[in-house]
């Protein structure tokens, strides 16, 4: 029930459809079913996630496709689905920063939701806890069906209102038999969840869901300045899917042909990467007593060569005339390859 003072300030008119715009926003956050996947790079410490619903959002200019996803550079990612509510997420995110596991978050969460409706919930979170990876997740007995979750060693996928289980089967499939880091893993998961209807409600639409997103953070990024972040939004009844659209993007930014060879266990022991993230300069230094000489390239996220040089023992990169960003060092001679990603970024204050 209102209270007075609001019952007598919605007497104005512009008012009174605020109120009401601000309800209906509501509802509609608290409707959203989603599929999702929070995951991290053990070696490289990037956190990340990706995710799509059928929730027209289009309406929303002011709220981010990524919006039920947090991203904790260095420690871990959080996903809040299912009647949705941001306390929940912002509760979930102060556990996080006070060093709960993922597991601790999620008994915390249930045993303190905003409206206490645990059961309507579903929850995704991995964490780096004391240098071990940790994941838990949460659906809700009374989340909408089809619902579940599947957890493993460093990803947790989740979804709700889905066509079948197939969607998080294929969505696991794919991200862990995808070549490349973190990002093409994520994209890669997204579409194994491409099928027309796999959030039910878009059925009508033709399409998997209405809004898709993916974001990553390296370690080294600023909370809520992850490093690479794309969404899209789509309108009910357009029949555009915003996977594929993402996946436009997605190319237009990233060169994950590049990364096919991406091993950064392979390459640690092959080679010394200092420091990274660097400032200005990086150096390169041969780890065997038999050094070999090795064709160095640098490339930017597109796949653009930008800089070449040739190491035999040690070599120092100068990367003054570029901006500050993600890069893929390739190494490589007639026998050999390996490719590393290097970030170029200013320290944090």
């Amino acid at each position: 029930m209102l209270n007075l003072s609001l019952r007598f300030s919605l007497q104005t008119p512009k008012l009174l459809f605020l109120y009401l715009v601000s309800l209906l926003w509501i509802a509609q956050l608290q409707a959203q079913d989603t599929f999702s996947i929070v995951a991290m790079d053990t070696i490289t410490g990037e956190v990340g996630s990706a995710g799509a619903s059928c929730l027209d959002l289009t309406s929303f200019q002011d709220l981010a496709a990524g919006f039920i996803a947090e991203l904790v550079p260095g420690l871990g990612a959080i996903a809040t689905q299912a009647y949705y509510t941001p306390t929940n997420q912002a509760n979930a995110l102060r556990r996080m920063n006070n060093g709960d596991t993922p597991a601790a978050i999620i008994a915390w969460l249930l045993q303190n939701d905003v409206d206490g409706t645990p059961d309507l919930r579903q929850y995704g979170i991995v964490a780096m806890i004391n240098g071990t990876p940790k994941v838990a997740a949460h659906t809700g007995n009374n989340t909408d069906n089809y619902k579940n979750h599947i957890i493993g060693s460093h990803y947790s996928i989740q979804g709700n209102i889905l066509l079948d289980q197939q969607i998080l089967d294929s969505m696991e499939y794919l991200f862990l038999n995808t070549t490349g880091d973190l990002a093409c893993k994520l994209m890669a998961a997204l579409q194994g969840a491409k099928r027309i209807g796999a959030d039910t409600r878009c059925a009508p639409n033709g399409t998997s869901s209405l809004f898709a997103f993916l974001k990553v953070a390296q370690p080294s990024d600023t909370y809520l300045q992850p490093s690479f972040s794309i969404g899209v939004k789509t309108a009910a009844m357009d029949g555009i899917e915003p996977i594929d659209t993402l996946q436009t993007l997605f190319d237009h930014q990233y060169n994950c042909a590049l990364l096919k060879q991406f091993d950064p266990l392979a390459t640690r022991a092959a080679f010394r990467v200092f420091p990274n993230p660097f400032e200005q300069f990086f150096k390169l230094q041969q780890l065997k007593k038999l050094s070999e000489a090795f064709e160095v390239e640098l490339f930017d996220v597109h796949g653009t060569l930008v800089a070449k040089n040739t190491l035999i023992k040690q070599q120092q990169i100068d990367t003054a005339h570029l901006p500050d960003g993600i890069y893929f060092l390739k190494l490589f001679n007639e026998k050999k390859s390996f490719v590393q990603k290097v970030i170029k970024a200013k320290p944090k204050p």
